[in-house]
């Protein structure tokens, strides 16, 4: 069996209802999104995954995604949802 990687574990935001959020609010990036939802503040590890999703609609990933730096996203992130 396979992975199956559909949700920010730290907050158990399903990438499905974020991706809706997305869509309802017409959010494109994650310093957008997060005006409206929690996610990725702690471990940072759903980040690379939420981005693919603002791109390509996928919600359930079968591999395990370290692109061009979850630390990347995650230092972007912090810089935008610094509070």
């Amino acid at each position: 069996m396979g992975i199956c990687i559909d949700r920010c574990l730290c907050f158990q935001q399903p990438f499905r209802a974020l991706k809706n959020l997305a869509q309802q609010h017409h959010c494109q990036s994650l310093d957008t999104l997060a005006c409206h939802a929690e996610f990725g503040k702690k471990c940072g590890l759903c980040l690379p995954y939420i981005e693919r999703m603002l791109r390509t609609g996928e919600t359930i990933f079968h591999e395990i995604i370290t692109a061009s730096g979850p630390c990347e996203l995650q230092y972007e992130y912090e810089k935008i949802t610094d509070k």
